[in-house]
């Protein structure tokens, strides 16, 4: 346990080289790829989304592809084409950029319902689908999405069923004023992101994500995780509750969580300290757009302070 902790103590440091101050976001995303998760990172534009993906792909030697999701982009654009070659005198496929172990889907709020829906069988199970054959991704597979706020201009609504894919939304945040002034002496984007080395190998990898399944965890916080699931169903201003799906990321996540700190068993504060960031985005609130959203988060919370957590 000892040499897989500093297998993962030397990737979150290898991270924080290039993302100054932000340490709870870079574990949150931790979490999630020691999990199998996706991570949707929800944030104003130029707060470190897009570096915090591409130090993360420097940290692991695996493959890495960006795809920048516009309103024209069409699904053949990320989940590939058949082309025929004549030589062969068949179509042969055309792999597109979501054949990569680690994908930057890049402001994928932008881009139309449409395209939208075709990350979905990926993220999913985690294979593509063209002209009746399978695509097997990974392992491992995971998508980084970056989203701007829905107030912003040119942007569409994810629909549930793509939130749900999401393990954790990540909020990264403005910087304090000492890490600002950090960031603009150091410039760490311009200068260390494109030298940063791998620290972790893809089969690393693999054997800590193995070794999330083997974390305990005690009866009494696996009724702590459904006691929370339950409480946003019976919730007459949520609409849509913690499906099952959200349920078995909780729990995951806690899992990875107890295995990055060290433990091979979970605590309650692993899941207390994640619920909100696996959870919140799932759920549904009565009201709609923009002010529907951050009333599912502060109902959730509500929920959270009032469900009693295991001693």
């Amino acid at each position: 346990m000892a040499d897989l902790t500093g297998k993962l103590e030397a990737l979150r440091r290898n991270i924080e080289l290039v993302m100054f101050g932000k340490s709870e976001p870079v574990r949150q995303v931790l979490v999630a790829l020691l999990a199998k998760g996706h991570v949707l990172l929800e944030d104003v534009p130029g707060v470190g989304k897009t570096v915090l993906s591409r130090a993360i792909a420097r940290s692991i030697d695996c493959t890495f592809s960006r795809i920048q999701l516009t309103p024209d982009l069409l699904p053949s654009d990320v989940l590939g084409v058949s082309v025929y070659d004549q030589t062969r005198g068949e179509f042969i496929f055309k792999r597109g950029p979501i054949f990569a172990q680690l994908v930057l889907a890049d402001e994928i709020n932008r881009t139309t319902p449409r395209t939208q829906s075709a990350l979905l069988e990926a993220m999913n199970e985690s294979q593509v689908s063209n002209d009746g054959k399978t695509y097997s991704l990974g392992p491992p597979f995971m998508v980084l999405a970056t989203q701007n706020p829905y107030d912003f201009e040119g942007t569409y609504f994810l629909p549930e069923n793509q939130l749900d894919r999401f393990m954790i939304r990540v909020r990264i945040g403005y910087p304090d004023r000492q890490t600002e002034r950090d960031i603009l002496r150091l410039q760490p984007a311009q200068t260390r992101l494109a030298d940063l080395p791998a620290v972790m190998s893809v089969d690393e990898l693999l054997a800590l994500q193995a070794r999330v399944a083997a974390v305990k965890m005690d009866d009494a916080i696996t009724e702590y995780v459904l006691s929370i699931a339950e409480a946003t169903r019976n919730r007459t201003d949520l609409v849509i509750g913690l499906s099952p799906r959200g349920t078995l990321a909780l729990a995951e996540a806690s899992r990875a969580s107890a295995l990055l700190a060290g433990r091979d068993y979970v605590v309650p504060d692993d899941v207390k300290c994640l619920a909100a960031a696996v959870c919140a985005h799932r759920i549904v609130a009565q009201a709609i757009a923009g002010d529907g959203i951050g009333q599912a988060d502060a109902i959730f919370r509500q929920i959270l302070q009032s469900t009693p957590a295991p001693r």
